[in-house]
């Protein structure tokens, strides 16, 4: 392992010190990443990672929650420290955000999610593993040393698969599942369909298939022997359109680790994943890659927030890009909220160095806009901060 933990500095001491050097190499905006990125990668690799479902409705109504609403900054609130941690269920993070589950890194970078649990590592911010990870579980385990994480789990259509998955996560550190439910099957992506391109046909993002002893006992031949038969059987059980709220019974069965279900948009989801004896709820329209014209993760939240109540622990993604996002998640209603695509063009553009770029940027304007806002601590934050 070659990170170890530097903490996160002021925004003060991040901004002085890009003027102090005259700027920086690394580029500053969400927008400018996501340019950067784009040269930097093939059109198939980007538009996989960029792309989203049908027209993208769904992805820009995830942007335009956030610009739909305004912070109401308080003067003269004598913040002069502030306190961006928090934990959620056990896990703690010296900023308000998680680095959320993306799968098939492979394509962005060559070091894939070691690139992620390294920036991970190196800045104390909790990452939540792809089940479509490049990377198997426990590789990315041992690169985060003692780093929080958790799992994000796709429920597979072979149970027996399902639970050797959650079985090594649990042997492997990660202190909780994240289920995905809004991914059953794969949405209609015009992007990759245009590209023809889907990383999982060449193997990519299968690192858990091919890991696993149940998945490997049900081939004639490894995967090291042969891809593409063995990349085949992963996809065929990759679809699970037979699943019920019921099924998650058996998971509770299964592990004694804090369950999240990710994907719910609306009050009836939420009441109902409560009622099953879920552990926390994350709010998230998978980046707008599954339904087109789907509700914005931001409009989502308040109607979740609504239905559940302050104790049940909530967290959201979508449309996260810039600091303020972060702080409107936080007002109305979100414990902590999961950066996704900035950081993955991080990893294209830089590597581990860019995606250390990207959270440390974050966090560096995370503080200056607190402190301009009026707030001492992340906690402080509640609807009437948001217009």
């Amino acid at each position: 392992m070659e990170s170890r933990t530097v903490p996160l500095e002021s925004g003060s001491q991040v901004q002085n010190s890009i003027y102090l050097a005259g700027g920086v190499e690394w580029p500053i905006t969400a927008e400018d990443w996501e340019a950067r990125a784009r040269k930097t990668l093939d059109p198939g690799p980007f538009g996989y990672i960029a792309g989203s479902a049908g027209s993208e409705a769904t992805m820009r109504a995830n942007l335009e929650a956030f610009e739909s609403r305004r912070l109401r900054p308080r003067l003269l609130a004598g913040n002069v420290e502030r306190d961006l941690s928090v934990e959620v269920l056990g896990l703690r993070s010296p900023v308000p955000f998680l680095l959320a589950p993306i799968g098939v890194l492979s394509i962005a970078h060559p070091e894939a999610e070691l690139g992620v649990a390294r920036a991970a590592r190196a800045t104390g911010v909790p990452m939540i593993l792809s089940s479509a990870a490049s990377t198997s579980l426990e590789d990315v385990a041992a690169e985060l040393g003692d780093s929080p994480r958790w799992y994000q789990l796709y429920w597979f259509d072979d149970r027996k698969l399902v639970g050797s998955i959650v079985d090594r996560a649990g042997a492997a550190g990660y202190g909780a599942i994240v289920v995905t439910l809004d991914t059953l099957m794969l949405g209609w992506r015009p992007r990759d369909l245009g590209h023809g391109y889907l990383p999982f046909l060449q193997g990519e993002g299968l690192a858990q298939f091919f890991s696993d002893p149940v998945f490997r006992a049900s081939l004639d031949e490894p995967p090291e022997d042969d891809v593409l038969t063995a990349s085949a059987r992963a996809l065929s059980v990759f679809s699970n359109l037979g699943l019920t709220w019921a099924d998650l019974a058996w998971l509770r069965r299964r592990t004694d680790l804090p369950i999240l279900v990710k994907g719910v948009l609306t009050a009836e989801d939420a009441r109902i994943a409560l009622e099953h004896g879920v552990d926390g709820i994350v709010v998230s329209n998978h980046g707008g890659r599954q339904v087109d014209g789907a509700v914005g993760s931001l409009d989502a939240l308040v109607e979740v927030r609504d239905a559940v109540g302050g104790d049940a622990t909530v967290l959201m993604d979508g449309g996260i890009r810039r600091a303020s996002d972060v702080l409107k998640a936080v007002a109305l209603g979100a414990d902590a909220v999961l950066l996704g695509r900035p950081y993955a063009y991080g990893l294209a553009v830089g590597g581990r160095a860019g995606v250390e770029a990207v959270i440390r940027q974050l966090a560096a304007e995370l503080d200056i806009t607190l402190a301009l806002i009026g707030g001492h601590s992340i906690h402080d934050l509640d609807r009437s901060a948001v217009s």
